[in-house]
């Protein structure tokens, strides 16, 4: 993955960590960082003629960005850091950001252009759609644990996700912990008395997948032999699984999507507990190839 790191500020504690954060990453990766924010219009007043409040608009966005461009500077050295304004809706303006930069990173929420991005529709449509990763940073990181978290499944996107924490474990000096989560299917009180002489092939079936994950792990622990890899293999929903792993993780890293557990993990039921329950940055990562799906 190559490029510069963008991240979003508005002004906001959230965004002002996720500034941090992505100053720290480009530090720690030695890539350029490139700080935006986005101006949208203002509602007009009425009592107000239209220039004045264009200019006051400006001036605060201008005064927000700068801000952020200069902690930025704090925390790094002999990195490039610009800073850029931009405008129009604010989705489009980070997607189209996404496409040439190595991941966009982002506070979980906000005010102004970036206001509920934990749930919100702008934080989902940006790591449901931005092509490459898209980091989410809750609140400024108080402990080091020297550990990245990633959900992994053996799915093509799980592989992308992959290659991203071995990246970030590499460059924090970290112990990579791969969570493969996986679950029986659940048959209704109906269904039973004919899943009965299923029962045993079902459970060879998830054996045989919980063994092929284990093997690719042993694969990438041979592959990368300067990191510490560590892997768990649990029958549990995988919310739970990467909430638990994530307590003490500096950054929990999932595929966009994938097969099983991890399925729909950006717009389905798993991205929105993780994120609701992760207190640790969350990234999300799709392939850079990848045409974003649909709005």
């Amino acid at each position: 993955m190559k490029g510069h790191i963008v991240a979003g500020a508005d002004g906001s504690a959230p965004a002002t960590a996720a500034v941090e954060w992505a100053a720290v990453d480009a530090q720690r990766r030695g890539r350029p960082l490139r700080v935006v924010h986005v101006c949208e219009p203002r509602v007009h007043d009425a009592n107000v003629c239209e220039p004045r409040v264009h200019e006051e608009s400006t001036a605060s966005c201008a005064d927000i960005l700068e801000a952020a461009v200069s902690r930025a500077r704090e925390l790094t050295r002999d990195v490039e850091v610009s800073g850029d304004l931009l405008g129009g809706d604010v989705v489009r303006a980070l997607l189209a950001e996404s496409h040439m930069a190595d991941s966009v990173v982002l506070g979980s929420h906000g005010r102004g252009g970036f206001a509920g991005m934990l749930l919100g529709s702008v934080g989902l449509a940006v790591a449901g759609h931005a092509t490459g990763p898209v980091v989410i940073v809750r609140t400024p990181t108080p402990l080091w644990y020297d550990r990245v978290v990633v959900g992994y499944d053996g799915s093509e996107h799980a592989e992308v996700a992959l290659d991203y924490a071995v990246e970030q474990a590499r460059a924090r000096g970290a112990q990579l912990h791969v969570v493969y989560a996986w679950q029986l299917p659940l048959f209704s009180a109906y269904a039973a008395p004919y899943a009965v002489p299923y029962g045993g092939l079902i459970e060879d079936l998830m054996a045989e997948q919980v063994n092929r994950v284990a093997e690719r792990i042993a694969g990438r622990r041979e592959r990368d032999p300067d990191l510490v890899i560590t892997d768990e293999q649990v029958c549990a929903h995988p919310i739970t699984a990467l909430v638990e792993a994530g307590r003490t993780a500096d950054l929990v890293v999932m595929g966009s999507r994938g097969l099983g557990g991890l399925a729909s993990a950006v717009l389905g039921s798993v991205s929105h507990g993780v994120l609701h329950h992760v207190t640790c940055p969350v990234a999300i990562v799709r392939p850079h190839a990848e045409e974003p799906p649909e709005s």
